[in-house]
């Protein structure tokens, strides 16, 4: 029997392309806070690689620039409720 064919078997999602790989100008540094802060949820947690689309390599490498900042105080630990 043949399966029918649903609509989030037609979904295919494109594969998001590493920002730091396409351009090679776009350096990570923990000083550069506006970069940083793309890749920081509102509630200061660390966006996942699968969403934010970078590699591996440069997922690791955001990873260790936010805890920099973050130990310096240029990005919060955690934000906190009022």
């Amino acid at each position: 029997m043949k399966r029918e064919q649903t609509k989030e078997d037609n979904k295919r999602r494109r594969k998001k392309i590493c920002r730091f790989c396409a351009d090679s100008e776009l350096v990570i540094d923990y000083k550069n806070q506006q970069l940083l802060e793309n890749y920081v949820s509102e509630r200061a947690r660390i966006v996942p690689g699968r969403i934010s689309g970078a590699c591996a390599f440069h997922q690791r490498a955001l990873t260790r620039a936010i805890k920099r900042a973050r130990q310096i105080a240029l990005l919060p630990y955690a934000l906190t409720e009022m």
